[in-house]
């Protein structure tokens, strides 16, 4: 069995869509039906012909991904495909041929069909895993570090085997060179990812709370957080000014838990604003939310927010500055700047 990465776009533009239909996508929205492609020097060559003002190195790099999603992936292989709408990665079982879908929209028509059978929390996996699914190619082979072995165990409910020992970048980069591939990272989602296993570790449970409160303070709310427990369906209560008094008012639930919130406790959330003479209400769920969340949110822009682990995780780094020093210490973070990659 061979681990295969495909990504839904820079911005998770299209797992929505692959997810729904069962489809693993790729971009390259320029490319005719490559059905008829059989070797590789023939896709460089329409790769040459379709993008004449790009370097050659970048032909190189665009066939060294689509020739996998062309003719390498076979069926039965594991695919994975990381999220950008929740903080997850989904996983299934690729169960048929590359194929070409003119009824499809035009930036998702290059697709091999999957069975789409898990979504595993990104901080479940070994920072060594995250840095392979980290890199900046829409298509790559996971495998070093007995990636395949370990990534089936966590499906199956079960534990993992021990990693092989090696330097955990090394091996990740490792992983998706070929030939002359130029290899970019995403440093700023390795960097969430670290962010995401350190908050996992210190911020359980009410702690989380204490997290999201400070977060709301450092915005400018005077904030009163309920005691672990029966709460009344509420975590916090927030508004603005000295006492709290001005508007607007918050109710604010925070969820812990791995396991993604359902539009059960979004309905709850807007029960109990009410109660809580709240205009707005704020939902913050560390697991994300499930497929029916958003759809139900949709029309309540001016009244309900959603967090998810990596809103919250922006959040933090845009009011770091303002917020008081005992997060500081559990949380310690320094900002830095690095160059832009070029979209080669």
């Amino acid at each position: 069995m061979t681990l295969w990465m495909v990504r839904s776009g820079r911005y998770g533009e299209r797992e929505e869509f692959a997810l729904e239909n069962k489809v693993a996508v790729i971009g390259w929205n320029e490319l005719p039906d490559l059905s008829k492609i059989e070797t590789r020097e023939q896709l460089r060559a329409l790769l040459e012909k379709t993008f004449p003002d790009d370097k050659p190195k970048t032909h190189i790099n665009w066939e060294s991904q689509i020739w996998p999603f062309l003719h390498g992936m076979e069926t039965g292989d594991l695919i994975a495909m990381p999220l950008k709408g929740r903080s997850a990665i989904a996983f299934g079982k690729i169960t048929g041929p590359y194929s070409y879908r003119k009824d499809f929209p035009e930036n998702a028509r290059h697709t091999r069909k999957v069975d789409w059978t898990k979504e595993i929390p990104r901080d479940k996996f070994d920072q060594d895993l995250l840095h392979s699914f980290g890199a900046f190619m829409t298509v790559c082979r996971i495998h070093r570090n007995n990636a395949e072995e370990r990534i089936q165990a966590l499906i199956e409910g079960k534990i993992p085997p021990a990693k092989r020992k090696t330097d955990d970048f090394k091996s990740a980069i490792a992983d998706v060179v070929e030939g002359e591939v130029s290899l970019v990272f995403d440093i700023e989602e390795m960097a969430t990812d670290q962010i995401r296993d350190l908050i996992s570790r210190k911020f359980r449970g009410h702690e989380l709370t204490r997290l999201v409160g400070a977060i709301l303070e450092a915005q400018g709310y005077t904030i009163n957080i309920a005691k672990p427990g029966a709460d009344g369906g509420v975590d916090i209560i927030a508004g603005k000014g000295p006492l709290g008094f001005d508007h607007p008012r918050l109710a604010v639930q925070v969820k812990s838990s791995d396991s993604p919130c359902d539009v059960k406790i979004v309905r709850e959330l807007q029960g109990v604003m009410k109660n809580f003479q709240a205009e707005h209400g704020l939902l913050v769920s560390w697991g994300g939310y499930s497929g029916a969340v958003p759809k139900e949110t949709s029309t309540k822009f001016f009244e309900i927010r959603l967090w998810n682990a990596d809103d919250l995780i922006q959040m933090i780094q845009t009011h770091f500055d303002k917020m008081p020093d005992e997060i500081k210490a559990d949380l310690p973070l320094k900002r830095i700047w690095i160059v832009v990659p070029e979209e080669d």
